[in-house]
């Protein structure tokens, strides 16, 4: 089917052409044959490199030809942010494209005037509990990566978006986006769905397993040379040597930087001197963005031409790491499975060095099949690479045997709503109500019947575990107690805040009973909440931290019973995750922190950004409920945001001053930004650098008279620094 014969708009159809894609893949030619751009429902279930998002773009464009408005959901940022860079091109066509993945707590209606608005699941979830109007004017909704719909922790807000949205907006059209999963013709029925289902590739996946240096794939075989003692490294120097680069997935972070470290002497004797001058650059912007031990380890793993890529990292490190892999520089990213969840980031050949992954309930266990094949996926470049390759690792027959049944031949798994708990539900439950999807528990039901999990289960046990929310959102004062589903004001902000009802009642149980509301108090009051992310108890942990609670137990709203092993070993995570953040606050160094916690810089980023939200929680909740610590949680709820202390915030309010050199500039006399408006330039210069100096001075100048620096220009490049980039979303 070539594109000159579709319904689309003359310029729409021009810009494809223009952009080299002449004629659509046979499962696009199937979609656009089932009604795709006649506005039908669609699931396409197809592999990764087959032209999913093409899809999206050809229903998008044509029904923003109709007045229409576009809203395109993701599972995480990273993807979101491709997404953005993707569809600005559409700019040549004047259509105009926004992102949202912040703030829970606002409408963002300023987003309506764009046409295609690209957001998480969760941002999608707020928006519509914060009830934006252009939500309304949705024609068209595209659910990236919808088998996620299967995850305990993202699938129930992704299902309940989407049945919200079917509801606000019963005639736009629903566009699910999928890897083939085993149940995709009941997924496009809860839709109300045509459904596209294929295994066809634009390059050709050979899946297999290496066993005794050979690669065994169904129907040929290929001997690989072994010049290192590791099969992995073989199989990465074969690819390399003809061309093409490698994914390699281990099992753990520790396990995918040893890898890329133990790899890197191989690969750098294969290395041009051109080479080897783009990696050194790319090396030396890794250390300008990070000292800490690990991004030192990175930068000197870069050089030889491979790289790590794993959640520990922070998102400037990661975008390094992948745009020199895109660009052909770096050879091999070893990289832990969140590299395989949806990132456009293809290579000749995937590595898969462990299949197990540890479960703290039932310890190493094999991968699930679908997990396999998003893997696989990541082989073959399309219009770069002749074929893709994806190997699994076998050091006995009966494992290769089990290998290729177990994930080569086999057809993934079906996926299961994970809607019916409680936990999964609270929320849900409070915000359909809160917003006015149901005035009754007969309304309420009638909503949940249109989920995916009543389609799957016939509605088997949901209006027990409804009438245990409902309970509990009465208790709390979340809904008024009458037999009509009123929320209460206090109901309507945790909605709005979008946060668990169970972690705002704990918030403001404790700031009514807290005694002291010390620094540590508020901070460990955040990480008591079901909605953080808590740090991992090491053996060494226990008694450093037992110690530590003794010490401090009256700042505390309350210490469990040390008896109560279950509840005292939670309560200690709490801690241990509290006194990150206070370290964090009180400015100890990143490569401090790391060490001395076990973690990345990414995780105390990560971290970070949730206990700032809920901090923010606590401060609209302690206003709304008249009690004290108000003000309390609202300072250091700015302090969790640069990592710093009090005196610190107001120069931190200025952008390319961080926690460093705020902290350098207040102990040189700069405490504030009049300060700085009446410094001499030359001498901030020489503290933080002419470029920094600079971009602080353009950002205060309207502030009040400030002089320029004398800076030469460089040949080739803007004086301007004042551009925001998608990290400022």
């Amino acid at each position: 089917m070539k594109i000159q014969s579709l319904d689309l708009p003359d310029e729409v159809k021009r810009f494809y052409l223009d952009s080299g894609i002449l004629e659509l893949y046979p499962p696009q030619a199937e979609a656009v044959e089932k009604g795709l751009l006649e506005g039908k429902n669609l699931l396409a279930a197809i592999p990764t490199a087959s032209g999913k998002t093409l899809l999206a773009e050809f229903a998008m464009l044509k029904s923003i030809q109709a007045g229409g408005k576009a809203l395109y959901i993701v599972p995480l940022r990273a993807l979101a942010s491709e997404k953005f860079r993707r569809f600005q091109e559409f700019s040549e066509l004047g259509i105009r494209v926004g992102i949202s993945t912040g703030d829970y707590d606002l409408r963002d209606e300023g987003l309506g005037v764009n046409d295609i608005i690209v957001a998480t699941s969760e941002k999608t979830d707020s928006l519509l509990r914060n009830e934006t109007a252009w939500m309304q004017k949705i024609s068209v909704v595209v659910a990236d990566e919808v088998h996620l719909i299967d995850s305990a922790n993202r699938g129930p807000t992704l299902e309940v978006t989407l049945t919200k949205l079917r509801k606000i907006n019963p005639s736009c059209q629903i566009l699910a986006l999928s890897a083939t999963v085993g149940n995709a013709d009941e997924l496009a029925a809860w839709l109300e769905a045509e459904l596209v289902v294929s295994e066809w590739r634009p390059t050709e996946l050979l899946e297999g397993v290496l066993f005794n240096g050979i690669f065994y794939c169904r129907d040929k075989e290929k001997l690989i040379e072994q010049p290192t003692k590791d099969e992995s490294i073989n199989l990465a120097l074969d690819t390399i040597r003809e061309g093409g680069q490698c994914l390699v997935f281990e099992s753990s972070r520790k396990n995918c930087m040893a890898f890329a470290k133990k790899a890197a002497s191989a690969v750098k004797k294969t290395l041009s001197a051109e080479d080897s001058e783009a990696l050194a650059w790319i090396a030396d912007e890794i250390l300008e963005n990070s000292e800490t031990d690990t991004s030192t380890t990175l930068a000197a793993c870069i050089r030889s031409g491979t790289a790590f890529h794993h959640a520990g990292l922070t998102t400037p490190l990661r975008e390094l790491v992948e745009g020199g892999f895109r660009e052909g520089k770096i050879r091999l990213i070893s990289s832990t499975p969140t590299l395989a969840a949806g990132l456009n980031l293809p290579a000749r050949r995937v590595i898969i060095r462990s299949y197990r992954r540890y479960s703290s309930e039932s310890g190493m266990q094999p991968i699930p099949v679908l997990e396999y094949k998003q893997m696989a996926g990541r082989a073959g470049r399309p219009r770069l690479d002749p074929y893709g390759e994806a190997v699994l690792l076998a050091k006995s027959y009966e494992e290769f045997v089990f290998l290729f049944k177990k994930y080569i031949e086999a057809d993934a798994e079906d996926i299961w709503s994970k809607l019916g708990t409680e936990n999964a539900l609270r929320t849900h439950v409070l915000s359909t109500i809160s917003n006015g999807f149901a005035r009754t528990k007969e309304e309420l039901m009638d909503f949940l019947e249109a989920t995916f999990f009543a389609f799957q289960y016939s509605n088997f046990g949901l209006s027990t575990v409804v009438e245990e929310c409902l309970t509990f959102l009465q208790q709390e004062e979340m809904l008024e107690s009458t037999d009509a589903l009123v929320p209460t004001n206090f109901g309507k902000l945790v909605s709005r805040l979008y946060i668990d009802p169970l972690s705002a009642a704990r918030i403001a149980k404790g700031l009514r009973e807290a005694e002291n509301l010390t620094e540590l108090t508020l901070l460990h009051l955040v990480c008591s909440t079901p909605d953080m992310r808590l740090l991992y108890m090491r053996n060494q942990d226990y008694q450093e931290i037992n110690d530590y609670v003794m010490a401090h137990a009256n700042e505390f709203v309350k210490v469990p019973s040390p008896f109560d092993i279950t509840e005292y070993e939670w309560f200690l995570g709490e801690v241990k995750t509290s006194l990150l953040l206070v370290d964090w606050v009180r400015e100890k160094s990143e490569n401090e922190i790391c060490l001395k916690f076990g973690i990345g810089e990414g995780d105390i980023r990560a971290i970070a950004d949730i206990a700032e939200w809920i901090m923010h929680v606590a401060t609209q909740l302690a206003r709304l409920l008249d009690f004290k610590g108000a003000r309390e949680a609202a300072e250091l709820e700015k302090r969790i945001h640069y990592g710093a202390g009090p005196e610190l915030v107001d120069l931190l309010d200025i952008r390319s001053i961080g926690r460093v050199r705020a902290r350098r500039l207040y102990e040189t006399g700069f405490r504030s930004t009049a300060d700085l408006a009446g410094a001499d330039p030359e001498k901030v210069a020489a503290l933080l650098g002419p470029k920094v100096a600079e971009r602080i001075f353009k950002q205060i100048r309207t502030r009040g008279e400030v002089p320029e620096i004398e800076e030469p220009e460089t040949p080739g490049k803007s004086s301007s620094s004042g551009q925001r980039t998608i990290n400022d979303y």
